[in-house]
């Protein structure tokens, strides 16, 4: 009996180290990490970018599964954000950063109108702040060159989806000069950026490709950007933008990769 209730113990035991190591939290490494906090900041843009096309009914299938699934990944990855820094001030920015993403659900699910859309406009400045400066935190703890480039290549990705979303946003009346400049601004820092990636070094053949690529869609597409106030072609601005930033999002994980070399 004492050697089966050892038996037993034992089993248990392993039992509980083998399903805990199954489960066990990944480990992420300092690029990865602003990687996701990264991709934090472009999706507090491609959230409101999405409410406003999908309220102009602009490819409304797509803008509506663009609009949630965009909010359930920034969930998602603030629980990752929550459970891997252990920094305090970090931890200060995810209580700020919780008490505004729990407004989303609820807003993205209201009727566009010039009220909703301008309390879409405040979070997604407010969170696009805090996170960046997340970013900027992670980043300061490594003297790495890679990661620098993960957090450069990441902004693309933001930038990318903030232009859209002042286009929309003066499509729906939002025509102040704040709007426009806010849009050229992040026009004139997209184009900064990719000369400094496209000069750097470190990069590999495939993504000095996709930033060739990138390059070549920005030329095609920047000159609707420019022509914000005369407006018209939407989807072309959304297609074209979303390409652009699903290409930077590829090179930022090969920045990612380059980490580990």
């Amino acid at each position: 009996m004492n050697r089966l209730i050892k038996f037993t113990i034992f089993s248990i035991i392993l039992f509980s180290i083998l399903f805990q190591g199954a489960f066990a939290a990944k480990k992420y490494t300092t690029a990865e990490l602003i990687n996701i906090a990264g991709m934090q900041r472009m999706l507090s843009q491609k959230i409101a970018k999405a409410y406003f096309f999908y309220g102009k009914q602009v490819r409304p299938e797509k803008t509506r599964k663009q609009l949630m699934d965009s909010i359930a990944l920034f969930n998602k990855n603030y629980q990752i954000l929550s459970s891997n820094i252990s920094d305090e001030k970090v931890q200060d920015l995810l209580v700020f950063i919780e008490m505004s993403k729990d407004e989303l659900p609820p807003l993205a699910k209201e009727p566009f109108n010039k009220d909703n859309g301008s309390l879409m406009l405040d979070y997604s400045e407010t969170l696009l702040e805090a996170s960046h400066d997340i970013v900027l935190r992670i980043e300061g703890t490594t003297k790495n060159k890679a990661d620098k480039l993960v957090n450069l290549s990441g902004r693309q990705r933001m930038l990318t989806q903030r232009i859209a979303k002042f286009y929309i946003a003066y499509q729906l009346g939002f025509k102040d000069i704040n709007t426009v400049n806010q849009l050229n601004k992040a026009m004139n820092e997209f184009e900064q950026t990719h000369a400094i990636l496209a000069k750097d070094k470190r990069s590999t053949n495939q993504i000095k490709k996709d930033l060739n690529e990138v390059a070549r869609l920005w030329n095609v597409v920047r000159k609707f950007y420019k022509d914000v106030e005369r407006g018209g072609l939407p989807v072309i601005v959304l297609s074209s933008t979303d390409k652009i930033m699903v290409t930077m999002n590829h090179v930022t994980k090969m920045y990612v990769e380059l980490d580990k070399k």
